[in-house]
């Protein structure tokens, strides 16, 4: 293992960590899944050498004459099948070079063949020996990554033959391209094994808690690219901006609703956007560590808070494999949603417990703000919103990071992991 010095993408103080060595980072998708803007980031974090597919090859073909590829351009052209094998060993190659020189390497294409398996992803898995590649899938809806293609004008887009989706045939790190950058390299760099530092003096280590109350978006269920899928399409059909979502993250529909649109539509919109988004809630995968964190707190000292309506946080729990606790509070038990402290009273007042002696388990400023009026201590998840914003007790980048258990007395304790 080397140590070096990871920075979090896009700002924040750096913090000391491991990165192994050898290491290949695959990132792979569609053309407009936004591959390469990943791919940079995750190599500015590692310090690694960057290989793109487009940069490698792109000029060498497009400054060929079209005679010497049959005629068109070299997307279509009759050799297409040689230029690409040609393309992919000159990735391989260079990629085998900086890997043996630097000891870590980010490679970019769609690695269309090479995540099907087969003789293709052998040879990506020889070139890089001895690191064991780490493919990190980039995807998203088809309709964004084709206005993406059509936006940016790169000319070779007018070429690309349509291709289906593509299905990984082997083990990838699953990518939303509906999420930001730095979302992404949330999610990366902890499957990676570069992990962020839990700050073992917190206060929070020290306490003792009756009961542990969630959040449920983005923090046991990784669902923001769900929650801006479903807004963006919201955004599409009322012909409105998507500035005041990304402001206001943790608080109620209606709140941003009434951001939005004028009074006499409210009703019409929180009717569509909750059919979005139920409609949207499929195959959602829990936040790092959290379905086993939840499931060490005892079902009566548990409680979710969530500033979702009922059948969308019903939607997103079962999408995830969650069973719903006793105590479960929504945006339709309060009058006041977060950054309210109302949500978190209510859900202590039902599990018997004084707030001061629950722990709230959030990922967003205004879940933060309601649950520090509540009186509550809080530990902050990243993933979500950057981690400047995150003014908690305690900020981990899973919950793997820490652990709960009982003390002598029956009280809870949070410990690092």
């Amino acid at each position: 293992m080397t140590p070096v010095t990871c920075y979090v993408y896009g700002g924040g103080m750096p913090s000391p960590c491991q990165i192994p060595d050898p290491l290949a980072v695959v990132v792979a998708g569609t053309a407009g899944s936004g591959k390469s803007t990943l791919g940079r980031a995750i190599a500015e974090t590692l310090r690694a050498p960057l290989i793109d597919l487009d940069s490698v090859t792109t000029p060498l073909l497009d400054a060929l004459p079209a005679e010497a590829l049959g005629g068109g351009h070299w997307l279509t052209s009759p050799h297409a099948p040689a230029i690409r094998a040609g393309r992919y060993g000159a990735l391989r190659a260079t990629a085998a070079d900086a890997l043996s020189t630097a000891g870590r390497v980010v490679l970019v294409a769609p690695f269309t063949a090479e995540l099907a398996g087969g003789a293709e992803w052998e040879a990506l898995v020889a070139a890089l020996a001895p690191a064991e590649p780490h493919v990190v899938h980039v995807d998203g809806d088809p309709a964004v990554l084709a206005s993406r293609r059509s936006s940016r004008g790169a000319s070779r887009d007018a070429h690309r033959p349509d291709t289906p989706p593509v299905a990984p045939a082997v083990s990838v790190t699953a990518v939303d391209a509906e999420l930001s950058t730095a979302q992404q390299l949330a999610r990366v760099l902890p499957a990676l094994g570069i992990r962020r530092p839990v700050d073992v003096d917190a206060q929070v280590f020290t306490r003792e808690f009756d009961a542990v109350l969630f959040d449920l978006d983005g923090t046991l269920v990784d669902s923001t690219a769900s929650v801006v899928r479903s807004w963006r399409r919201f955004a599409e059909h009322f012909g409105v901006s998507m500035e005041a979502l990304h402001a206001n993250h943790g608080q109620p529909a209606r709140t941003l609703v009434s951001l939005l649109l004028p009074p006499e539509r409210g009703a019409e919109a929180i009717a569509h956007v909750t059919d979005l988004e139920v409609a949207d809630a499929v195959d959602l995968a829990p936040i790092r560590g959290a379905a086993d964190f939840f499931a060490s707190v005892p079902a009566e000292r548990r409680a979710i808070v969530t500033s979702g309506s009922v059948p969308i946080a019903t939607a997103r729990l079962a999408a995830a494999g969650y069973e719903r606790p006793a105590v479960f509070v929504t945006v339709d038990d309060v009058v006041n949603g977060k950054p309210d402290p109302e949500p978190f009273l209510l859900a202590a007042e039902r599990l018997g417990f004084d707030p001061s002696r629950c722990l709230v388990v959030e990922d967003a400023p205004a879940g933060i703000a309601a649950a520090r009026a509540a009186g509550c201590a809080v530990v902050a998840v990243t993933g979500t919103t950057a981690e400047e914003e995150l003014a908690a007790d305690l900020v981990v980048d899973g919950l793997d990071a820490v652990r709960l258990e009982a003390t002598a007395s029956g009280a809870l304790r949070l410990s690092p992991a």
